[in-house]
Order: structure tokens, then C-alpha cells, then sequence
């Protein structure tokens, strides 16, 4: 592993399995072939979605997971509108690439505070969150 000063896992609950070729101009399949999808590079005409784009869909939908685990210690439902809309900027900081990130929570129906204290706890246990803290921008904003 990488750094050993990070904890084992007990437990492996899923493994998702990629095989990608040509990079930001080529293909990604998953091995049960659910996703597929053509890639591009940001800002091209040709048609296909990007690395920064797929990050985005896959914090969003576990940030969603994440919220829904810390409304339910709160006895609270999440609405069934709730969204989450995400930014991943590729940006170049000092003189390399980097990415950072806005996600804007869409909590309808739920009192501003509450909103914040579960989009704060699903910050403290998302995987994707957890991921990235401490090593790029994320701004969190309640719409």
C-alpha cells in the first residue's frame, strides 16, 4: 500500500472494476458492463463525459447515501427532492493540475440548520469527502 500509515479495512463491501484505454480521449467500461462510456477531454466538441464530470456523479450520489445515514440518526427523512449538484473545477495551482470542488445541497423542506448539520455529518462520513480532505478545495453551500 501506499502510505502504511493508514488503517486496513476489516471488511471489503464491493470493489468497483474499471477498464479504461486512450485516456481523456478514449473509453472506460466497468467488468459488468453497466457503465460504458465513451471519454473526452472538458471543453471538447466530441461527444463522450469526462474524469471530472464522473467524479462529480459519484460524490453526489454518495454524499446523497451519506445524508440519508446521518438525517436517519437524527429520526429525520431526507425529502424526496433532495439533490446534490457538483462542481469539480480541473484547475493547474501552482503549476500543476489540481481539482477543487463545490457541492450545493438542495434540502427542500427542512429548516436551513438542520439542513447544514446533516450536510456537515455526511461531510465528516463520505467516502469521496473523506477522500479528498485536506487535499483539495470544497466549498459546501446549502441552496
Amino acid at each position: 500500500m501506499e502510505n502504511s500509515n493508514i488503517p486496513q479495512p476489516e471488511k471489503i463491501l464491493y470493489t468497483g472494476k474499471t477498464h479504461t484505454t486512450g485516456g481523456r480521449e478514449g473509453a472506460s467500461r466497468s467488468s459488468d458492463d453497466n457503465l460504458n462510456v465513451k471519454l473526452t477531454s472538458p471543453g471538447s466538441s466530441r461527444p463522450g463525459t469526462n474524469p471530472e464530470q464522473l467524479f462529480a456523479a459519484g460524490w453526489s450520489a454518495c454524499f446523497i447515501g451519506a445524508m440519508g445515514i446521518a438525517a436517519g440518526k437524527m429520526n429525520i427523512k431526507l425529502p424526496a427532492e433532495t439533490a446534490v449538484d457538483t462542481e469539480v473545477d480541473l484547475a493547474v495551482t501552482a503549476g500543476e493540475y489540481s481539482l477543487q470542488a463545490r457541492l450545493n445541497i438542495s434540502l427542500p423542506g427542512l429548516e436551513p440548520e438542520v439542513a447544514k448539520t446533516i450536510a456537515a455529518e455526511a461531510h465528516k462520513t463520505c467516502p469521496y469527502s473523506k477522500a479528498t480532505r485536506g487535499n483539495i478545495n470544497v466549498e459546501i453551500t446549502i441552496l
